[in-house]
């Protein structure tokens, strides 16, 4: 069983010190909705994030969307050998069970991800999506797996099919992926750093690269 999280995600509502923002307030109230209650996002937001502390890197729900969306369709989910895990930068884990269908168009998954973060799981009466405060390292820890790595541009040079063979020799590996645009980690990732190419590469291309590379070496 491959775990793969996606790590100090850019995913949040419009935080406190920005909801009265006019870019905040005119977009929610487009939307029919509370201004504390919509997700942040740097496309409508630009002039209100610019106000934050790490505002260069915030308000990216899509990265979390499309890694999610080639996750969820992936070979590895659909044979049961994948789970999916979404930490956000602010200490949240979103749970996801692999028989979930992420809404493809870009606004249902933003009204999606605004439900949970209100009521902590989507929809109610199947929990296929729940919400808890948790910290990377305490996720690592509840998952205890038997190798945890980090998709880091400093890491140790490794040819993706070599990555997935390690990945395929292991019965719980862990595999930490980025989910912000650019920029390192702001929590501590003592964990083995894996480099799978030697320029950036946008997370989803990370998320596919791994999983198919694992999928080649799983009986």
């Amino acid at each position: 069983m491959l775990h793969l999280v996606i790590a100090e995600a850019e995913l949040e509502l419009a935080p406190k010190s920005i909801v009265d923002h006019p870019a905040i307030v005119n977009h929610a109230k487009r939307r029919g909705k509370k201004p504390e209650e919509i997700l942040l996002d740097a496309t409508y937001h630009h002039s209100a994030i610019k106000k934050l502390p790490d505002g260069e890197r915030r308000g990216r729900p899509d990265i979390v969307h499309i890694c999610l969306l080639n996750a969820l369709e992936s070979i590895a989910n659909k044979e049961n050998l994948l789970r999916v895990y979404v930490h956000t930068r602010n200490d949240e884990v979103i749970y996801i069970k692999p028989e979930t269908r992420i809404p493809r168009n870009y606004n249902r998954f933003v009204g999606l991800m605004e439900s949970l973060f209100k009521n902590r799981e989507v929809p109610r009466d199947l929990e296929l999506l729940r919400i808890e405060e948790k910290s990377l390292g305490e996720l690592v820890e509840e998952l205890n797996p038997d190798g945890v790595f980090v998709m880091h541009e400093e890491g140790k040079p490794t040819k993706p099919r070599d990555f997935g063979k390690t990945l395929g020799g292991l019965e719980n590996p862990l595999v930490i992926v980025g989910g912000f645009p650019h920029g390192d980690f702001r929590s501590e990732t003592p964990w083995e750093k894996i480099s799978i190419y030697e320029a950036p590469l946008m997370a989803w291309t990370v998320v596919n690269e791994i999983i198919t590379n694992f999928e080649h070496w799983v009986p």
